[in-house]
């Protein structure tokens, strides 16, 4: 039994859904404050169904309805009192096609719409279409200025008025601050929400940048605010341009008092830790202009900013220091040094051209293959007695000289021989040995003798390292006795010398 009662409502519930899909309605409609609306509605195959008269019936909340519009085949249209009245009209007042359009809708026009047909003898049909209103929120940021300090602090406001639905609020900023959103319902049905954004301010963070996006239903992509944080602090100093060369008589010595304050630094003020400043400095706004270095400036400089919000201080000692070398004469001494340094080595360049070019022209003379030069001495050409038998050569021929002073000549001399004993004869005077008597043919002998004995003692000399062997005068005998080849070669220059020639 209790089987065929669960059969029965099932029954029942299916009868109703397909005659509740015989009017045909939209399942959610959108609409924006001001606009209008058309809510359709329309009883698809009646068939045998015999359509009576046609309501629509809002519901703002769940169990109020209000009948807004009604139409009968007989009797027409039909608006009863309500918030809708003057706002409300069939667009095609049949019983197939009751539609209705809303105009300048509201906020508060929100809700559910019922399009109910009644019927014989299948009693009331209808579809629901939900309004859901939509507002554009009235979206706004900004920085908040706040002070400097440890505490954390609302910087940042952000705000999205007025909306449906209701926005939402994300923040794009670093330094570890947090943010919470709030949201408000307002008499019309819109949502506000509000977000802020706190941190604990630094003067480092004046002026950097913090974000905020809104997105919301109404907006086609989220929207972004840039804003600078504002943070307020005392002014912070330094100085600078001290170069630590503060020399007696120096001219352009210089120091700049830096300063960082929001708001704006009010003044800048110079003194010493004594009190007053010397009488060589001058001042220029955030300037300490030194016109001349003296003892007076060797202290301790202090710069003082003000704003608003307080001040801030900083101190440089200055040392003065004696100054060794002149700087005016110091470029007149560096040059005259590079100078003397630069005709030093074009000295030396030239000089060391010229002897070049000297021993490229200087003559030489090779024998043997060694080299000599000659200086401004006279060279001996003849013949010398090769035995003790006194046979040999004739040693009265004439006796040649070749001097440098007079290149190129071979003339012959007689007695010149600078240091030549006054006693000696010249060469032309000397007798042939055989024109000698007896008594001259031993004294020629004896002293024949002695020069062979001189020239022994020259040949062991040079065989110890002397002389080479080149310089040693050959020996040829013939039929008229022992003679010397002079052996001459030619010079460069065009003369000829002999090998066997003797420097006196």
């Amino acid at each position: 039994m209790g089987n065929c009662w669960l059969y029965f409502g099932v029954i029942l519930l299916s009868c109703q859904v397909v005659r509740s899909q015989r009017v045909r309605v939209l399942p959610e409609v959108e609409a924006y404050p001001n606009e209008s609306v058309d809510l359709r509605c329309q009883f698809a195959n009646p068939g045998s169904t015999k359509l009576t008269q046609v309501s629509w019936i809002f519901e703002a909340t769940e169990g109020q309805r209000e009948n807004i519009a009604v139409f009968h085949p007989v009797y027409g249209e039909s608006f009863p009192t309500s918030a809708f009245r003057g706002r409300v009209q069939f667009t095609q007042p049949s019983l197939e096609y009751p539609s209705i359009r809303i105009n300048n809708v509201k906020m508060s026009d929100a809700g559910r719409y019922t399009c109910e047909y009644a019927t014989y003898p299948s009693g009331n049909e209808q579809g629901t279409t939900t309004l859901i209103m939509l507002a554009k929120p009235k979206n706004s940021a900004a920085a908040v200025t706040v002070q400097a300090g440890s505490a954390k602090v609302v910087v940042a406001r952000c705000e999205a008025l007025q909306g449906k639905p209701a926005a939402t609020i994300t923040w794009l900023a670093g330094g570890g601050g947090e943010y919470n959103s709030t949201s408000q319902m307002e008499s019309d049905g819109t949502v506000t929400v509000k977000s802020e954004y706190r941190m604990a301010p630094a003067s480092a963070d004046n002026g950097r940048d913090i974000s905020c996006v809104i997105t919301q239903r109404t907006q086609d992509r989220p929207q972004t605010f840039t804003m600078k944080l504002a943070v307020q602090y005392a002014p912070t100093v330094r100085i600078e341009g001290y170069d630590e060369n503060w020399y007696v008589g120096r001219t352009d010595a210089l120091l700049t008092c830096h300063t960082d304050a929001n708001p704006k630094v009010l003044n800048v003020t110079w003194t010493t830790v004594s009190g007053n400043l010397p009488p060589t400095v001058r001042v220029d706004q955030n300037r300490l202009l030194v016109q001349k270095v003296d003892e007076s400036v060797n202290t301790t400089f202090v710069c003082e900013a003000k704003n608003s919000l307080g001040s801030g201080k900083s101190q440089l000692t200055a040392s003065v220091i004696e100054l060794t070398v002149d700087p005016s004469s110091a470029g007149v001494l560096v040059g005259a040094i590079l100078g003397s340094l630069l005709a030093l080595l074009l000295a030396c360049a030239l000089i060391t051209v010229l002897v070049i070019r000297s021993r490229r022209h200087q003559p030489s003379y090779s024998g043997d293959n060694e080299q000599g030069n000659y200086s401004h001495k006279a060279r001996l050409f003849g013949v010398k007695k090769a035995s003790k038998n006194g046979t040999g050569a004739n040693n009265n021929g004439p006796i040649y000289t070749y001097r440098e002073s007079e290149p190129g000549a071979l003339v012959e001399k007689g007695n010149e021989f600078p240091h030549a004993p006054s006693g000696i004869m010249a060469p032309h005077h000397i007798p042939l040995t055989c024109e000698l008597d007896e008594a001259g043919q031993r004294k020629f002998d004896s002293l024949n003798d002695s020069m062979e004995e001189e020239e022994e003692e020259e040949e062991q000399y040079d065989s110890f390292g002397g002389l080479p062997t080149s310089y040693h005068i050959p020996r040829h005998e013939d039929s008229y006795g022992v003679y010397l080849d002079d052996d001459m070669e030619s010079q460069r220059d065009g003369s000829i010398i002999s090998r066997t020639a003797i420097y006196v």
